[in-house]
């Protein structure tokens, strides 16, 4: 799994689409007071400031060592990786859930609900498009491994970050659009309401596993163990060493440092 995905082309992708579907979520919460509706559109809105964030870390991350900075800033992305993760589960999750309270405690009847159908469902598109974007990137580097090892294993946080926020607008789409439908149906408001809470569950769940596998990284991880297997094999392969004892690898962005201690013929 030692290839990379383009992390910058699946953050281009997703700052589109949730810009465009930020815009519509709004018009539509204005006009039908869907609590689930507002809770997306927060959703879309803190998703675009993320893929700023990320944005701003990765030309960080490229700056080139200096006396202050010995080892480049490399890790500079993980550190914006992991704040974006905070603020999915702050602004998104969190007032989510919040407004899900409000709505059980004050409901509102649903305004022009036609409209928050269609927005949701333009969402939906507009959402695979980024998914589809990040998957195409993610399925470069995970190679033959499955979706969760990529995951756990991956040291590209940024794309760890995006591929969190696209699985999440996604069902959280799907959430909020059987909320509407439910509503719409039924006439009982406590439908959307439920809809914002689970939204906002979600949201906070995704957070969190997004979070453990940065925060790791920002510690200071090792390589993936392929890499790492590869880099044993290659320096086993050098006539000038019998044998290597031990490997220690750190991931600095997207460079790594290693320390080989080895036994020469």
């Amino acid at each position: 799994m030692s290839a990379k995905g383009d992390s910058l082309k699946t953050i281009l992708y997703a700052l589109g689409a949730n810009f465009a579907i930020f815009v519509s979520k709004s018009v539509a919460a204005f006009l039908t007071g869907s609590g689930a509706m507002t809770a997306e559109a927060v959703h879309s809105l803190a998703d675009c400031g993320n893929q700023l964030l990320l944005l701003f870390g990765m030309r960080g991350a490229k700056a080139p060592p200096s006396p202050d900075y010995p080892l480049g800033r490399g890790k500079e992305i993980y550190f914006w990786s992991f704040l974006v993760a905070l603020l999915l589960f702050s602004v998104g999750g969190a007032f989510s859930i919040y407004e899900g309270i409000h709505k059980l405690h004050n409901p509102e009847p649903l305004k022009w609900p036609w409209i928050a159908v269609g927005v949701l469902a333009f969402g939906l598109v507009a959402e695979s498009f980024s998914m589809w974007g990040c998957l195409a990137e993610v399925n470069k580097a995970r190679g033959k491994h499955s979706l969760w090892y990529w995951f756990r294993e991956s040291r590209q946080s940024e794309l760890i970050v995006i591929f969190g926020e696209d699985l999440a607008a996604l069902l959280g789409l799907a959430i909020a659009l059987a909320a509407v439908l439910a509503t719409f149906a039924t006439g009982n408001p406590i439908f959307d309401a439920l809809g914002t809470l689970a939204i906002g569950v979600l949201l906070v769940v995704v957070a969190v596993f997004v979070a453990i596998e940065v925060k790791a990284l920002l510690i200071g991880q090792s390589v993936e163990p392929e890499t790492r297997a590869a880099i044993i094999a290659f320096l086993n392969a050098r006539p000038e060493i019998a044998r290597v004892f031990n490997l220690i690898t750190l991931q600095l962005g997207s460079e790594v440092m290693r320390s080989t201690r080895s036994k020469p013929r």
